[in-house]
């Protein structure tokens, strides 16, 4: 007899929820419909072109190695620093690793005083070297230290850089 009544109740519930939420599956069905993304196709590949390094371009091939050309009076170039110089103290570090720590002024000329990573304190002046890139020091102000450095660039030729040092407050 239960059997029977729970077969009779569940046709009756059956029979009230048909079309109660028909227009929202409506809806989500066709809520998407108009959605499509519109992709524009690829770009066309162009073939390769070889491009054969010779004599008859004059260009040079960027896959062989080219050696400076020596120009007259020696040497790549003509700001070339001057190599016979004996080294100082301060040439062995990187500029990027000397500090300006103080400042000096005695007997009319100003001095700057660098730390460098050996934790030693050097005293310079304007006419002194320091930094590994043949930095020549120009100027020593209360507050930095301008520096003159000559770099070679890959072609060989030497060009001057000006950099400077900071008072580290």
């Amino acid at each position: 007899m239960r059997l029977i009544h729970f077969a009779l109740a569940s046709m009756l519930l059956t029979g009230c929820g048909g079309e109660e939420f028909q227009d929202l599956r409506d809806f989500v069905k066709n809520s998407g419909a108009d959605m499509r993304g519109k992709i524009e196709p690829p770009p066309e590949v162009k073939p390769y072109e070889y491009f054969a390094y010779n004599n008859e371009t004059n260009l040079p091939d960027p896959f062989k190695p080219r050696k400076p050309e020596l120009r007259p009076g020696g040497g790549t170039g003509i700001n070339q620093p001057d190599f016979d110089r004996p080294k100082e103290a301060l040439e062995e570090f990187p500029l990027e690793s000397l500090k300006m720590v103080g400042y000096l002024y005695r007997d009319k000329v100003g001095y700057a005083v660098i730390r460098a990573i050996d934790s030693k304190l050097y005293r310079v002046k304007a006419g002194n070297h320091m930094g590994m890139n043949f930095g020549l020091i120009k100027e020593v102000t209360d507050t930095e230290v301008k520096i003159k450095e000559m770099v070679q660039d890959s072609a060989g030729d030497w060009t001057e850089r000006m950099s400077s040092l900071q008072l580290i407050e």
